[in-house]
């Protein structure tokens, strides 16, 4: 779920680098998701009490409906605040392409094969240019994910929307056989794929910090060919692809690296998840942290930081699949988690190990 509707600088000083007063300053004086608009601990209470009052239900990244032999799956999610970035730049070709992704990537999470979506657009007002570039990026996303479109609805809300959102619901198929467990073991490796970028997730944080000095419209820092808007509109990466290459090398569970950054690994159990090799924040990431004077921790806890995808497996497992796969790679283990030789029961209490930070 990205957070903003619920998101390769990292040498020496700006990544996981750099003089301890530096960082202790940036803790104290940086910009937070919090302050920019978004507290994921007021979402994830919300959440609960939206939870706790119809019910719970069967699944984690995704809501199952057991229909005999086979899940019937079902995952929500939308843009967030990438919207108010394609709105500055009048360019919204992209934005349906990650309104599938944070969908789709989500099943693919919880093992199931995505089949289908279905789309639902509120606007103030009706305009055709807008549409079909939404209609555009909807359908390279559905071309990427191997998913059928299956219509949707568009809603003109003048007195409701300022400007559009768009949200979209994904429908998905597996065998009960078929499902990841959703639980990793201590002694597990983990394995990770790159992500495009910032993603969908963020957005809110992201936007505050690169538009206190900036306009989209300029050139990013780090490659002046191209715009502050293209890096942050950069499509989200679709992992529907390694569905198959999981389930033949028995995962048991898997993480959508979106909404809570790296805090999302606590969701295969209450275990330390040692993050010993992950991939290279891309320079966008460095942009934000360094615009927003945005502590280490805070944007682990927000973005992927380069790591889109992760899923524990038995190691032997592992290294076999990342023999057959040019994009993974072995990124760390799974690890007992223990305080004062206790083992942790609750999955709050899981705790991510990277980059010299320890999120929970």
């Amino acid at each position: 779920m990205s957070d903003d509707a619920a998101d390769e600088s990292e040498g020496e000083g700006e990544g996981e680098g750099g003089d301890e007063h530096e960082r202790g300053s940036r803790d104290q004086e940086g910009l937070t998701y919090a302050e920019a608009g978004v507290d994921i601990a007021d979402s994830e209470a919300a959440t609960a009490a939206l939870v706790g009052t119809v019910g719970e239900f069967e699944g984690d990244y995704a809501g199952l409906v057991d229909i005999g032999d086979r899940y019937l799956a079902l995952a929500t999610d939308g843009v967030g605040t990438k919207l108010l970035v394609a709105e500055a730049v009048d360019d919204y070709s992209t934005v349906g392409i990650d309104c599938i992704a944070m969908n789709v990537n989500d099943l693919v999470a919880q093992g199931v094969r995505p089949v289908a979506f279905v789309d639902y657009l509120a606007v103030d007002e009706p305009d055709d240019e807008t549409t079909q570039q939404l209609g555009e990026g909807l359908a390279r996303g559905a071309e990427r994910a191997d998913v059928a479109l299956v219509g949707g609805e568009t809603a003109v809300l003048p007195d409701i929307v300022d400007g559009l959102d768009i949200a979209g619901t994904a429908a998905g198929l597996a065998p009960k056989g078929e499902l990841f467990p959703g639980e990793a073991e201590p002694g597990d490796a983990l394995v990770g794929w790159p992500s495009s970028g910032i993603h969908s997730n963020g957005l809110t944080l992201a936007r505050e910090a690169v538009t206190r000095a900036h306009e989209y419209t300029d050139p990013f820092p780090p490659d002046p060919d191209r715009t502050i808007a293209a890096e942050l509109l950069e499509p989200t990466r679709i992992y529907t692809d390694l569905l198959e290459l999981l389930r033949a090398h028995d995962a048991r569970a898997a993480a959508h690296v979106t909404g809570g950054g790296w805090t999302n690994l606590t969701r295969m159990g209450p275990h330390r998840y040692e993050v010993t090799d992950p991939f290279d924040a891309q320079p966008v990431f460095g942009v934000v942290q360094a615009e927003g004077n945005v502590s280490d921790a805070e944007m682990h806890r927000t973005f992927n930081m380069g790591t889109g995808f992760v899923a524990a497996l038995d190691p032997a497992e592992a290294e076999a699949l990342v023999e057959t796969d040019d994009e993974a790679r072995v990124v760390g283990t799974v690890e007992e988690s223990a305080e004062d030789g206790v083992v942790e029961q609750s999955a709050e209490d899981g705790v991510v190990e990277i980059r010299g930070l320890s999120l929970r």
